[in-house]
């Protein structure tokens, strides 16, 4: 496998150094690279829809000749267009393209051009709106049709029919030295097709069960690999002595009585978890979910109190500025009368002063300062926290594992809990953070407003805007949220700083209007923010910044403009930002859906408020990939194993890569030798804290 991973896609025949680049853009810089690169889906090209059978409002796979081409511009939007008439002699079909005038080059009369899309009948005729197309030449039809034929992602620059024929190169020179990681006992023991055969049938399969077995194979390994990583990892860190916490009784009641406010039974009862884990020897790992507004935070103050109780220090870091301060000041309140306000707590962000920043670093190098709250700061090389016990991640989907380890490393083995607002579905913790026990608080505390949605399109805009100004002459605050900084003219979308000058200069000229986006300095967003936070502005323009941000119980509305072009989890984060106080909220979208899954979005965030029924809808919208994005260290890694729909094949790599571990935790055994090498390679960082032998 070393072999073909240090073989440049360029030696094959057909690629060469220029070419070369076209691959890197897809990732494949490498033979293994390239067999990697599997398929996106596959078209059934063996039995193809006659023209004159195809049914319209269903995707299909049509072939045919060039009849005719034309090109024109649109009186609606003055948009360019391009059609083309195909015909297989048995009908015909129009194939429309928009703003691409390209096309004039591509397509040829005459030549032979194959076509998948949703076929719908407009003025009496068959046609199909942006159809994926792939030109054929007669003479070089055995990759490309009358057979099931491959669809890979591509690049500018790049035909499926040229990727078709290299990858077939690639195989036909290389996979013979192709090597199995996975043994043959345990191929044996679940039917698994060896590796080679598996490679070939994933791009070239002769029939549909063929790519079926090799998915599943290839997918067991991908799962069985990072399971064994994960596992590692857990078990390098727990084998590790720990901080044995004392925890009473009495010590609980008294946390609950510092508070000014009744705990739900969802937060007793992951206090009582974290509790029975803080005096365990084995440090814990512990990941808490919960929806936005749950009360995760005064969860975490507890194992915050427990170490202070114990005569050590903790710390929690979150994302961002306005959050850890915001856990800052809540802390703060929560610990200002009582037994608890001879706690030490100090903030550590990037943005302070340099003289400040040191200061409250050598305060908690000497162990002047009980619980810090800050930043990536916290993690810088001049930050030890020697007496650090209890480490509390905020926001856990925003790190990855390298961060976690980081923070870890400050003290000795401190417990760890890491906390999201972001529900996740059991298939996926467990695929995700394997390594991590799991709490959920699955209630919200009493008080809470209740948030209408109400869905409006771009051309009812104004009028929503109206109804925003009768709520702020009452008193109130409200957002409105867009998905750019600045005008796309691409993509037709009103940006936040276009749209905050039209509304200081017109539309809400009457009121305070503050903007804020990922694009300033922290200090400006953070001044922004803490204006609207203290109603010196009365409405605030803001980007996807909000969505883990500021929490200002006077602010019960939110308008979110082109709503069809946000995640629905981040759709739902940006809404729990209203109704935290005991007022009702509204949360307008503005939206034109053009797509299916943009329609469902919408339809899913109206009908709900449960976070994890919209974080499982948003799974089967998105998939796992684009729930989490590319940040998320571990998902980004999966390549083409599913843990939403094959459960079954995850449970069961599970189960294999723990007898795995619990049998050689260092992966020295023979039959393990090629393992370690392989999850290094394709799961980097995930065994940096596996100690050896």
């Amino acid at each position: 496998m070393n072999k073909l991973a240090n073989t440049s896609i360029q030696y094959i025949k057909g690629v060469g150094p220029k070419r070369k680049i076209l691959f890197g853009n897809l990732g494949v810089d490498n033979i293994e690279d390239l067999f990697y690169l599997f398929p996106r889906r596959y078209e059934d090209r063996s039995r193809m829809v006659e023209l004159k059978n195809v049914r319209a409002g269903e995707c299909q796979v049509v072939a045919g000749d060039v009849l005719r081409q034309s090109a024109r511009r649109s009186y609606y939007k003055r948009k360019h267009v391009h059609e083309i008439v195909v015909t297989d002699g048995s009908g015909q079909i129009t194939a429309v393209w928009f703003n691409q005038p390209y096309l004039a080059h591509y397509f040829k009369v005459g030549s032979r051009v194959v076509l998948y899309g949703k076929a719908e009948v407009y003025k009496n005729r068959l046609q199909m709106i942006s159809p994926e197309y792939e030109i054929i030449d007669r003479g070089d039809e055995k990759l490309n049709m009358g057979r099931i034929v491959p669809i890979y992602p591509l690049t500018r620059g790049m035909t499926q029919r040229y990727l078709r024929k290299i990858i077939a190169a690639g195989l036909d020179e290389y996979l013979d030295e192709l090597e199995d990681v996975l043994p043959v006992w345990l191929r044996n023991k679940h039917r698994l097709p060896n590796i080679r055969r598996s490679i070939q049938n994933l791009h070239f399969p002769e029939n549909a069960q063929e790519q079926e077995e090799a998915l599943r194979r290839m997918s067991f390994e991908e799962f069985f690999l990072f399971q064994i990583s994960v596992i590692c990892r857990r078990m390098s860190i727990v084998r590790r002595p720990g901080v044995e916490h004392a925890v009473s009784g009495q010590m609980v009641e008294e946390f609950k009585e510092q508070l000014p406010f009744t705990l739900t039974a969802a937060q007793r009862r992951v206090i009582h978890e974290i509790s029975a884990d803080m005096q365990k020897t084995s440090p814990m790992l512990r990941l808490l979910q919960g929806d936005v507004g749950s009360g995760k935070t005064v969860v975490a103050l507890f194992g915050c109190v427990t170490a202070f109780r114990n005569g050590r220090q903790a710390a929690v870091m979150a994302p961002t500025e306005v959050l850890a301060r915001q856990h800052f000041e809540s802390i703060q309140r929560m610990i200002a009368d009582g037994p608890l306000s001879s706690m030490r707590v100090n903030l550590l962000v990037g943005s302070m002063p340099k003289a400040e920043h040191e200061r409250v670093s050598s305060q908690l190098a000497r162990g002047e300062i009980d619980l810090v709250i800050g930043t990536h700061a916290l993690l810088s090389e001049g930050v030890t926290i020697p007496r650090l016990s209890f480490a509390v991640i905020d926001e856990q989907h925003k790190f990855g594992v390298r961060q976690r380890a980081l923070l870890s490393s400050k003290g000795q083995c401190p417990d760890v809990l890491v906390m999201t607002a972001t529900p996740i579905p059991r298939t996926l913790s467990l695929t995700l953070f394997g390594d991590l026990d799991v709490s959920v608080i699955d209630e919200l505390p009493p008080g809470r407003g209740d948030v209408e949605t109400l869905v409006f399109p771009m051309d009812e805009a104004q009028g929503v805007y109206g109804k925003v100004k009768e709520i702020l002459r009452q008193g109130e605050q409200a957002y409105i949220i867009y998905p750019l900084v600045e005008e796309s003219e691409a993509l037709d979308l009103k940006a936040a700083e276009t749209m905050y000058k039209e509304f200081r200069t017109k539309i809400f000229k009457e009121f305070r209007i503050g903007l804020v986006h990922g694009q300033m300095k922290n200090s400006e967003a953070e001044n922004v923010m803490s204006k609207f936070k203290r109603h010196e502005l009365d409405l605030l323009v803001a980007t996807t910044v909000l969505e883990v941000g500021i929490d200002v119980p006077n602010a019960n509305v939110m308008v979110i403009e082109h709503a069809e072009r946000f995640g629905l989890s981040q759709l739902h984060q940006l809404r729990g930002r209203i109704g935290r106080g005991g007022k009702n909220g509204v949360c307008f979208l503005i939206a034109d859906p053009t797509t299916e899954s943009g329609l469902s979005r919408l339809e899913a965030i109206v009908s709900t408020r449960n976070g994890f029924e919209i974080a499982q809808k948003d799974l089967e919208i998105r998939g796992p990939g684009q729930y989490f994005g590319r940040h998320q260290h571990g998902l980004n890694e999966l390549r083409f194993s599913d843990p939403m729909r094959q459960i079954d094949i995850l449970e069961l790599a599970r189960k294999e890569a723990e007898e795995t571990v619990h049998k050689d935790l260092h992966l020295i055994e023979p039959q393990n030798a090629g393992l370690k090498a392989v999850i290094a390679e394709r799961f980097p960082g995930f065994l940096e804290n596996v100690e050896a032998g």
